[in-house]
């Protein structure tokens, strides 16, 4: 006998009650369709236990107020502040996105304000290069280098050369201007002219090239010379540390040679006249006439062609050195990996010259109007908005830009007052955003541009127009970029240091003859 059909069904047929509101489950039956929920129903979510993985992303927001993070119901908002830290100028600045030379791209704003509001102080900011020598008290300085450390933020050590060969550590901290200035290191590594300065990576190291065609390698803890490169036959006038090894480095001369040297190798050389019993060293790569050889001029007396100097070194990476030279305004690329070449003849073997893997292909200096080439003095590298350019300083009074891969040049800034020399040096800003520049002009000048725009394509983008700063006398050479200051090297046998503060200029501004004589600060106004 069959079962009865019940009147009632004895379970509920199975439904989707997913996202619908409590009050309308009462009623499931007696609706055909499902309810939509209301707008401000919240989502319904299960309950994660505590010995349970959470299996949703947790994101991280700083404004607890926004709306668009809380209506997610797949996302855990959590509030985090902000960790309170001290931004400076220069951290500020070197958030700014990268980009390649010559390509589309944002027009950062200009930061000519920021450049004129460097001050320095006439009592706390100046520091007179003493002499080691008997006969005078104070000597002239040739070059200058912050340390690496002081380009990140830590203790701004300067490193000052001078004319008699001898070098001066200084602590260029801010300090007010009854307080003592702090102790300096001093020392003799040469004694002749000392034309270039530079620290090694870990800052161990100083490194200077003097007219006594040698570069000495001096140890800054116990100032002892620890290392003597010998090779050149003309004064050595520039210095450059491979950036990812700290025991090679590259020089050149006023022979027209660039050597590199590896601290590991020792050569059999003779030992020769040093106080300091250190023995030379060798170079393990030598580039010979790196910008070629000046020309006979006829007549029949055969004479040997002069070398054109070679006035600045630099590395693009660690296996391509960039040089200048004082004879024209064209950059030589040199990849170090290439292998020295030599050709074998049936009675001499002739050494075959090192070709450089690139080179300028057009000359800046022939570009405003000049009648001949003109040299380069100096190079130095851009970072950060800059990344991807070389700036050069020309005989030519110019700053010339190149593109760092193809040495091709992309623009060229001037100040009208800008006078430039063999001397005269250029460097860059940590934050990659200003270049400095001295002048050989007796008015004691240093010049400050804002280079962020160099070499963008874009019709909104002002000329670049640079700050002018007076505060020594006679020729501003040597200069070099801190966190937050610049030191300048002038005639008047002195190192100043510049620092940003807008207060103390406004205050200069406003009252000008009171504060000259105690600050130094920019007098031009801003261009309209």
């Amino acid at each position: 006998m069959p079962l009865p059909t019940p009147n009632v069904t004895p379970c509920r047929p199975l439904s989707n009650t997913t996202n619908v509101d409590p009050g309308y489950r009462s009623n499931f039956c007696a609706i055909g369709a499902l309810p939509t929920p209301p707008q401000d129903a919240g989502c319904k979510r299960r309950i994660a236990q505590l010995d349970e993985t959470p299996s949703k992303r947790p994101k991280v927001v700083t404004d607890p107020t926004a709306e668009d993070f809380c209506k997610g119901g797949d996302v855990d908002v959590g509030v985090v502040n902000n960790r309170t830290r001290r931004r400076t100028m220069f951290h500020l600045l070197r958030t700014t996105s990268l980009r390649p030379p010559n390509a589309l791209a944002r027009t950062i704003l200009p930061s000519r304000r920021i450049l004129q509001s460097f001050v320095s102080s006439h009592k706390s900011d100046v520091y007179t290069c003493h002499s080691l020598t008997s006969t005078q008290f104070v000597t002239q300085p040739y070059a200058c280098a912050y340390s690496n450390g002081a380009k990140r933020c830590s203790t701004p050590f300067l490193a000052v050369a001078t004319e008699e060969g001898s070098v001066m550590i200084l602590n260029t901290s801010k300090r007010q201007d009854w307080e003592f200035e702090s102790q300096r290191t001093l020392f003799q590594p040469h004694y002749n002219g000392i034309f270039d300065i530079k620290w090694n990576l870990d800052d161990s190291i100083l490194a200077t090239a003097s007219g006594d065609k040698n570069t000495h390698l001096a140890s800054v803890e116990t100032q002892q010379v620890i290392q003597v490169l010998q090779g050149h036959s003309s004064t050595v006038k520039c210095i450059a540390w491979n950036p990812s090894h700290p025991d090679l480095l590259s020089t050149g001369s006023r022979d027209g040679n660039i050597y590199l040297w590896d601290l590991r190798v020792a050569t059999n050389r003779e030992n020769t006249r040093t106080s300091e019993r250190a023995s030379p060293l060798g170079p393990v790569m030598a580039i010979d006439a790196a910008h070629r050889q000046e020309k006979n001029k006829g007549g029949r007396r055969k004479t040997t062609p002069l070398p054109r100097s070679v006035t600045g070194l630099l590395y693009s990476n660690p296996y391509a050195l960039v040089s200048c030279g004082s004879f024209n305004g064209t950059l030589n690329m040199w990849d170090l990996r290439q292998p020295q070449a030599s050709a074998t003849g049936k009675r001499t073997k002739r050494h075959v010259p090192t070709v450089p893997a690139c080179t300028s292909p057009t000359d800046p200096t022939m570009l405003h109007g000049a009648r001949r080439a003109r040299g380069l003095m100096t190079l130095c590298a851009g970072s950060g908005p800059t990344t991807g350019l070389l700036f050069a300083l020309g005989a030519d009074n110019y700053i010339h830009a190149y593109d760092s891969s193809s040495l091709i040049p992309v623009e060229s800034i001037t100040h009208p007052k800008m006078l430039s020399s063999f001397y005269v040096r250029l460097a860059s800003s940590p934050c990659g955003r200003w270049l400095a520049s001295g002048c050989t002009a007796k008015s004691g000048s240093l010049f400050l541009y804002d280079v962020s725009n160099v070499g963008r394509l874009s019709p909104t983008i002002p000329p670049t127009t640079a700050v002018e700063l007076r505060g020594q006398t006679g020729e501003v050479g040597a200069v070099d970029w801190a966190t937050d200051m610049i030191a300048s090297c002038a005639d008047d046998r002195t190192v100043r240091v510049w620092r940003p503060d807008l207060d103390v200029y406004q205050d200069c501004i406003a009252h000008p003859e009171g504060r000259v004589w105690e600050w130094s600060w920019s007098t031009e106004t801003n261009p309209t």
